[in-house]
């Protein structure tokens, strides 16, 4: 298992296709219920066909270390800058994040504009308005009613694996959500303006399920994009990534090669 200690935080990375290659892509999991993993047995392994590619569990998931405080946005963006400082110095990346994990790429672009080759946003919470006292909320539900809402949003994620996992995987979220300042944390996060998506100049890819909860709140955001194209994928929910992972992959893949020199 490799480690990188950064910014504080010991993560577990991964590290896939061949060293030096380009275009250098990191893809960035979800909350919660989600780890390196569900990248790791859909995309990742294709993308690496064409590129350098980073993997890592977000602070507090999969094997990474799960301090008791600073999971806000901003300090998921310092980790992952303080990553790339260690991986490839300042040489832009294509950044591709999954659900929460896009709105990470989100901030972090903004933020760090030039280190930023492209961007695939994978059915992403875009920082709308309410977005983190709502899952602030979702998260603070406790018996009948969590065991509810998580069967309900990871149903697609869970159902991939063995009932020993899913249990493991669900006794994982309990402790982040309980035993940290994870929600807190979440519900200060700071709605995403115009004049930040100004900074996002980047070519910005946007794939959405038909049927997916965040698609009608999601498209008046990525069309103030610079340089956004947004795919919908029919039939699909939020779970694309599971629902449609060859449709998901093969852009995504499309769109790394695109950004090789």
């Amino acid at each position: 298992m490799a480690e990188l200690h950064v910014n504080g935080v010991r993560l577990h990375v991964q590290r896939l296709g061949r060293a030096g290659a380009l275009p250098r892509v990191v893809f960035v999991h979800g909350l919660v219920m989600d780890n390196l993993s569900s990248w790791y047995f859909t995309v990742a392994n294709a993308a690496a066909g064409v590129a350098d590619v980073l993997l890592y569990d977000l602070r507090g998931h999969g094997r990474s270390e799960r301090p008791a405080t600073r999971y806000r946005v901003a300090d998921h963006v310092a980790d992952l800058a303080a990553l790339l400082d260690q991986t490839w110095g300042d040489e832009p990346v294509c950044l591709v994040g999954n659900s929460f994990g896009a709105l990470l790429c989100l901030a972090f672009c903004r933020d760090h504009p030039r280190r930023v080759a492209g961007l695939v946003l994978v059915d992403g919470h875009l920082g709308t308005d309410g977005f983190g006292e709502a899952m602030s909320a979702t998260l603070s539900l406790r018996g009948d009613a969590a065991h509810l809402k998580i069967a309900e949003s990871f149903q697609s994620w869970l159902g991939r694996h063995s009932e020993r996992k899913r249990s493991r995987l669900a006794e994982d979220a309990r402790t982040l959500v309980e035993d940290t300042t994870l929600v807190a944390d979440l519900r200060e996060t700071p709605t995403l303006t115009s004049a930040d998506l100004e900074h996002v100049t980047a070519p910005v890819l946007a794939l959405y399920g038909e049927r997916s909860d965040l698609i009608t709140t999601s498209l008046p955001v990525l069309a103030r994009l610079p340089h956004g194209h947004v795919v919908v994928l029919p039939g699909c929910t939020h779970s694309i990534l599971w629902e449609a992972t060859e449709a998901v992959r093969d852009h995504i893949v499309r769109f790394c090669r695109e950004r090789a020199p």
